[in-house]
């Protein structure tokens, strides 16, 4: 049985400002570096493998949370927004013909215009995934994230998340062949004038 942690970069300015990233590269913003620079991994996740997505934002968060530079892979890059990269969320939601749904109501097969589906976001995790040799330490973005927790949990995008993904936490699946298993509660980073 392997453990993986996902954790979440930290903010940017258009996390911020409610902008759909995507796999567009912003880099943290200034509060963001001098918040995660007070964090470190807890003690029994320091040995673990690390990894992140090739864009700046996790990059530089696992730099700064584990101390040292991780691995990336390609596999790990958010998933792609398409036609809807750099637009405001709540924008696209106020526009009736825009097609924009809640995550509640995304099934598998929702695609932004011109990016992916969760099934595509999964289908290049997945090998990824079920690679892995050792604990690993993946610093990615929410929408990996999600598509490994809703397979943990065996969730559908339909209707209410089982889990809520918050900043500055490990959210842990445990990998036993092809089954994955969720922890129940994440795992807080620890503030290094605590460690």
């Amino acid at each position: 049985m392997i453990r993986l942690a996902l954790l979440r970069h930290g903010h940017t300015a258009w996390n911020r400002a409610g902008r759909i990233q995507g796999r567009s590269d912003i880099p943290l913003d200034r509060a963001a570096r001098a918040e995660l620079i007070g964090y470190t991994l807890p003690k029994d996740w320091q040995q673990a493998e690390l990894w992140s997505s090739p864009l700046t934002r996790a990059a530089e968060t696992a730099l700064l949370v584990a101390g040292h530079n991780p691995r990336t892979a390609s596999e790990l890059i958010e998933m792609n927004w398409g036609d809807w990269e750099g637009l405001h969320g709540l924008d696209l939601k106020a526009a009736p013909d825009s097609g924009f749904r809640d995550i509640e109501e995304w099934g598998w097969n929702y695609r932004p215009p011109g990016g992916e589906s969760p099934a595509q976001v999964w289908s290049r995790i997945e090998p990824w995934l079920y690679a892995l040799k050792q604990d690993a330490i993946a610093v990615c973005h929410i929408g990996i994230m999600r598509m490994i927790l809703a397979r943990a949990h065996d969730w559908d995008f339909d209707g209410p998340a089982p889990f809520r993904i918050k900043r500055n936490r490990l959210f842990v699946v445990e990998i036993d062949g092809r089954d994955l298993r969720p922890w129940p509660d994440p795992v807080r980073l620890l503030r290094k004038d605590a460690s």
